[in-house]
C-alpha cells in the first residue's frame, strides 16, 4: 500500500525507510503556520496536501522526497 510521510526532518524519514517524503513546515506546527493569517494558512496547508497528493501517484523507486 503506496502512503507518504510528512514529516518536519527529513533525515529521520530517510533513516526508517520511508519511500515518499514530504518535507512538513515546522515541528510544533507541522502542516501549518500560526502566525500567518487564516486564508494564507490555508492556502499552505492545500499546497503540502496536494504535494502529498502528487507524491502518492507518482512511482518511485527507492526514497524520494518532493520539495516544492
Amino acid at each position: 500500500m503506496p502512503v507518504v510521510h510528512i514529516c518536519t526532518v527529513v533525515p529521520i524519514s530517510l533513516t526508517v525507510g520511508a519511500n515518499r517524503i514530504v518535507p512538513a513546515v515546522a515541528i510544533p506546527h507541522p502542516l501549518g503556520d500560526p502566525k500567518l493569517d487564516p486564508e494564507e494558512e490555508k492556502g499552505l496547508r492545500r499546497k503540502l496536501v496536494e504535494r502529498a497528493l502528487n507524491a502518492l501517484a507518482t512511482d518511485v523507486e527507492g526514497q524520494t522526497v518532493f520539495e516544492e
